[in-house]
């Protein structure tokens, strides 16, 4: 039987990985993976969540199942760090998930299970979003939404091809922190995609990927915010490997928002469901980290602390960047008022090829860069080498 399949291509991310481990040249930077790193090059563990842990280590008393639903407390507390009291939270039904992709997956799941079949997608996204939908039986759309060579979100034409949607489609959108162009949409921008998608009765999916790498933990949902306070029903896919440093935990929550207790009841009773024929048992680990960090007035207090801290490098960086390349392209004096990890920048596939064979580095083809993986000492050697392509 396996003979019957072909060989998939390698993952072009995880492929690049393997380049840059092998390049034994001194000074090489990594700009194409996706995690903070601080000045010495270093993903660092958040001093909460070693705490946490250390709690976890002399507490707990079992490693039972947690059921499909996960840890209802961390489930609880991930909403109010990200909804506030928007809503009621009666209407409100949320699962723990394998981190933001699972979250997407079962989102996506549950979408196809109520009969929708299309979703629209803002281009350029995240790479793996399409073939999340489209593994699940999706079809996708794009709209546009950047312009990489003058370094705009297209927001006029974006709401465009929204009117040309249908009721029932699925549309996703980034709550902020735009991956891969750092793209803002403003909160009056917000406000005008949440009156087109009541108007043309679609369901929002929003990608909650970087809480806190933006403007901050509230500002960046504050769009997120006003359209569930707009729009009827609402999916919304978080992670939390960015905002709490558990990448390899694979920590996330799928919530819904609905119009009633018995719709999100209903609602909560089918992602159970579909979890439990998709990976069964979410993970314990990472939630019981962020419960407990969550439910600890000290502990939340010094996450917040080490998380701004954080943010306001990458606000630095991206500072630097924009200050040292508006002089090669003007454009992209733009990078500084862009939020989060990520930046979109005009190279050709030429320009990243002869970035990483001549100068180490390593970047993907489409030539967006992760700022947040920089150093400080390495932006100015950076900015040469980009400015003299």
């Amino acid at each position: 039987m396996f003979d019957a399949l072909t060989r998939q291509p390698d993952d072009p991310l995880l492929a690049l990985i393997g380049l840059y481990r092998k390049d034994e040249r001194p000074g090489k930077v990594d700009l194409g993976v996706g995690v903070y790193r601080d000045e010495t090059g270093h993903t660092p563990i958040f001093r909460a969540v070693k705490e946490a842990e250390k709690r976890l280590l002399a507490t707990q008393d079992s490693k039972a199942y947690v059921g499909p639903e996960g840890d209802l407390i961390f489930v609880d507390h991930l909403w109010t760090l990200v909804g506030g009291d928007t809503i009621n939270r009666s209407h409100l039904a949320g699962v723990q998930t394998p981190g933001g992709s699972g979250a997407l997956r079962l989102a996506a799941d549950l979408i196809r299970q109520m009969g929708g079949k299309r979703i629209w997608i803002g281009l350029p996204s995240w790479p793996n979003h399409a073939s999340i939908f489209k593994a699940a039986g999706l079809e996708t759309a794009g709209y546009p939404f950047f312009d990489v060579p003058s370094q705009t979100v297209l927001f006029d034409t974006m709401m465009s091809a929204l009117q040309g949607a249908s009721a029932g489609d699925a549309v996703l959108l980034h709550a902020g922190c735009h991956n891969p162009t750092g793209g803002v949409i403003t909160d009056t921008q917000w406000l005008e995609i949440a009156a087109v998608v009541a108007e043309r009765g679609l369901l929002p999916l929003i990608d909650l990927a970087y809480q806190g790498f933006g403007r901050g933990l509230d500002e960046d949902v504050t769009g997120l915010r006003h359209l569930i306070g707009i729009v009827p029903e609402t999916l919304i896919a978080v992670s939390c490997s960015k905002s709490f440093g558990l990448y390899r935990e694979r920590t996330g929550a799928i919530f819904a928002v609905t119009a009633s207790s018995s719709s999100a009841d209903t609602v909560r009773s089918n992602l159970a469901g579909l979890a439990r024929t998709s990976y069964s048992i979410p993970p314990d680990h990472g939630a019981a980290i962020v419960r407990t960090i969550l439910c600890d007035a000290d502990l939340a207090r010094d996450w917040r602390e080490e998380l701004e801290t954080m943010r306001q490098r990458i606000s630095g960086i991206r500072r630097s960047l924009a200050e040292g390349l508006r002089d090669r392209w003007q454009a992209l004096g733009a990078v500084a008022d862009q939020e989060g990890m990520f930046s979109l920048l005009p190279l050709s596939e030429a320009d990243v090829m002869r970035l990483r064979n001549e100068h180490g580095i390593y970047m993907p083809g489409s030539g967006r860069i992760n700022i947040a993986g920089l150093k400080t000492a390495e932006v100015d050697d950076v900015i040469g080498k980009f400015k003299n392509l």
